[in-house]
């Protein structure tokens, strides 16, 4: 009886903190939505459209059941069952709805022609999505309606709208480099394309006109404003300063140099090159601000019109036009969410509830784009943006607690505090994503953030602004060159202080579920405010666990069955010969924690690794012999004496000895393999994990010859 009366005494401590906590409850919704998306997109098969429509369905049921229920837990229950039956048939909704064909094979060259939906520069070349309507040769293969093909020289045709003619060689998009790695063909199914490639020289204009219809047209003025801003931008500031430019107005980040690029990711600059809060509250607020004072220094309108709600609607129509303009991605619609909401608080004289903007804006993306959930800026700008909320929460309430005494420089001195805050705090929420996605952890980005933000903000952003508003009327020049000089500086800070010693580190790739506990555990802590909230800490360090002592693949094969990777003596990857994939192998290295490039790490004798023009023979620490079979006349020897046979040529099931056996064939149903070669040897392939998806979808393979 005392141990009922103790769990029942818990159980009513946990119901009044919950209840305490009830206007929190909203905050999980998304979460609960984002789960049924994740599961979505986890499943090894596609599911039935019927299946899905039948789960979105009752999710609606749900809610209705919900809203005609008074008892508040089995409403919070019953809306998070919702949430997650809604999230995952929205996920299928929409992959039906984008659903395109996608090449089977290499075709081309050929004569194609289409129309031009996106250009942008990209290395010496431009790159343009194009809607493809005629090729001139059938190759008994359904042709995708959108493809992306980069142009050495476009001749200043690639102009959104425009009708063109080009001949190009088209493959499908690219699979995994590794089991568990970035999957291209799966963002390129969400955004309808079918094939990647290659032009032959110059197109040749057919047509200038813009598409037919409302909608078609709409989109293709979007477009090509964008295109003549970023041109403009380009004329005017050359190089990476000129690219840099035109990724903070309108989210093209096509010219911009490696260097630059790099240097800017390691200083923990990157966010500057996403348009997300920053940009948006910089443009929002500052419009808001210039308004407003305009408005203010005329006594007639201000003493008897609410010029602060006009300050509101003129703000709230130039975000807008910057969300529209900057390409809406997923961070800068969260931005723009979120500002539209505080916005609209002042119109209607309400509150701005930070954290339930967040929310709401999360749930609009989710439900809108349910692929955004995978993509490594939602994840980085949510994670960024909760914490820091979070945190600005928490400072609210220590400074209603402690006395306020003055202080010499107080603005000055909240203005480096918020940079500096904000920096770490955001840093530190987003590095497990950026393990995630980019294998690397920055550890200066506080210094770096407290050097350029002040440029940022009181430079490059307001010159960026006038010389939005200038550029119609031909006066864009100079607030462009002042946009210029700001970059210039930011870059500065960047250059040096990704060059400082132990600026960045290579991190090894994280598991998936170890990415999920960690997330788990972060929104627990940033959602929930009593003591309780710090049992986040234990999904948090158990998925910070799991990512350390992951035990890395032992050898890794790439997709075209010639470029291959072993872990040597040291632990670290050695190729086996010149890699003929040099993306597998680089990609390989970054997710080992390996700072070397594909050209350093060719293994040699010292490494166990011997090679002659008919293969290469290699020992492994674990007591393995493997082959790496180039030529025919090699085959039966090397059959005969390893354990593991990698051929670039069709083995026929002539190789019989060995414990395991890739050949070309085999890669190409597979697509790439990780092996872990320990006492029980341990195979994952692309395909496998990638599972039976409409991205993955390949042709009937071709019968052995």
């Amino acid at each position: 009886m005392a141990q009922l009366a103790r769990a029942a005494h818990a159980a009513g401590h946990c119901r009044r903190a919950l209840l305490a906590e009830r206007d929190r409850w909203a905050l999980w919704l998304p979460v609960m939505l984002a789960t049924g998306i994740g599961v979505y997109f986890a499943l090894p098969f596609e599911p039935p459209t019927l299946i899905a429509r039948c789960l979105g369905g009752a999710g609606l049921l749900v809610v209705v059941a919900a809203l005609l229920t008074e008892e508040s837990f089995a409403q919070a229950v019953m809306a998070g069952i919702a949430a997650l039956l809604i999230g995952f048939g929205s996920a299928k909704l929409r992959s039906d709805l984008v659903a395109a064909p996608v090449l089977g094979h290499r075709i081309g060259p050929v004569e194609m022609v289409g129309r031009v939906e996106f250009a942008q520069a990209h290395g010496k070349g431009e790159r343009a999505v194009i809607a493809l309507e005629s090729v001139a040769r059938n190759y008994g293969q359904p042709m995708p309606a959108h493809i992306r093909v980069s142009f050495r020289d476009d001749g200043g045709l690639l102009v959104p709208g425009a009708r063109v003619a080009f001949k190009a060689v088209l493959l499908p998009p690219p699979a995994p480099a590794a089991p568990g790695d970035y999957d291209f063909a799966r963002a390129a199914w969400f955004e309808s394309l079918g094939a990647v490639g290659y032009a032959y020289g110059p197109p040749e204009l057919l047509e200038p006109a813009a598409p037919a219809g409302f909608s078609g047209r709409m989109v293709g003025m979007v477009q090509h404003l964008r295109w003549r801003m970023s041109r403009r931008i380009h004329e005017m500031l050359p190089g990476s300063t000129g690219a840099i430019a035109s990724a903070i107005i309108t989210g093209d980040r096509g010219g911009i140099s490696d260097a630059d690029e790099s240097a800017l990711r390691d200083a923990g600059l990157a966010h500057v090159l996403a348009i997300a809060g920053l940009h948006m509250a910089l443009v929002g607020m500052g419009l808001f601000w210039a308004v407003r004072a305009i408005l203010a220094a005329i006594p007639r309108l201000a003493l008897v019109y609410p010029i602060k709600k006009w300050a509101a609607i003129a703000a709230l129509m130039g975000a807008g036009f910057y969300l529209v303009i900057s390409g809406a991605a997923a961070a800068t619609t969260r931005a723009f969410i979120m500002l539209a909401m505080m916005l609209l608080a002042i119109l209607f004289d309400r509150p701005a509830l930070s954290m339930r903007s967040l929310a709401l804006a999360a749930t609009i993306i989710l439900l809108s784009r349910p692929e955004s959930l995978i993509e490594p800026g939602f994840q980085m700008s949510f994670a960024a943006v909760a914490s820091l909320i979070a945190v600005a929460e928490w400072e609210q309430r220590r400074a209603r607690a402690a006395n306020a005494l003055p202080v010499r420089f107080a603005h000055l001195r909240r203005y480096l505090h918020g940079i500096a805050v904000t920096s770490f705090v955001g840093s530190l929420a987003t590095m497990p994503y950026a393990a995630f996605h980019f294998d690397r952890s920055t550890h200066y980005a506080v210094l770096c953030n407290l050097g350029a933000m002040p440029i940022m903000g009181f430079v490059a952003m307001p010159a960026a602004a006038l010389s939005v508003i200038a550029m119609p009327f031909g006066l864009d020049a100079w607030p462009l060159h002042v946009m210029g000089w700001g970059i210039d500086a930011m870059l500065g800070v960047g250059r040096y202080v990704s060059h400082l010693p132990g600026a960045v580190a290579i991190v090894s790739a994280w598991p998936v579920r170890a990415l999920v506990l960690v997330s788990a555990g972060g929104l627990w802590i940033a959602f929930w405010r009593p003591r309780w909230r710090w049992l986040g800490l234990v999904p948090l360090t158990a998925g910070l666990v799991m990512a350390l002592v992951i035990v890395p693949p032992d050898l890794f094969v790439a997709r075209d069955g010639r470029t291959a990777a072993l872990r040597g003596p040291d632990g670290k990857l050695y190729l086996l010969r010149q890699a003929a994939d040099d993306y597998s192998a680089d990609e390989w290295l970054k997710r080992d924690g390996d700072a070397r490039v594909a050209a350093d790490a060719i293994g040699t004798a010292r490494d166990s690794i011997r090679c002659d023009e008919w293969s290469c023979i290699a020992h492994t620490r674990n007591g393995h012999t493997v082959a790496a079979v180039l030529r025919a006349d090699a085959l039966a020897e090397d059959c005969a004496r390893a354990d593991i046979v990698l051929s670039a040529i069709p083995t026929r099931h002539a190789c019989i000895g060995p414990k395991l056996v890739i050949d070309r064939f085999d890669v190409a149903r597979n697509g790439a393999y990780a092996l872990w070669l320990g006492k029980r040897l341990r195979v994952e392939t692309a395909e496998k994990d990638r599972g039976e998806r409409p991205w993955s979808a390949k042709p009937k393979p071709r019968a052995r010859p």
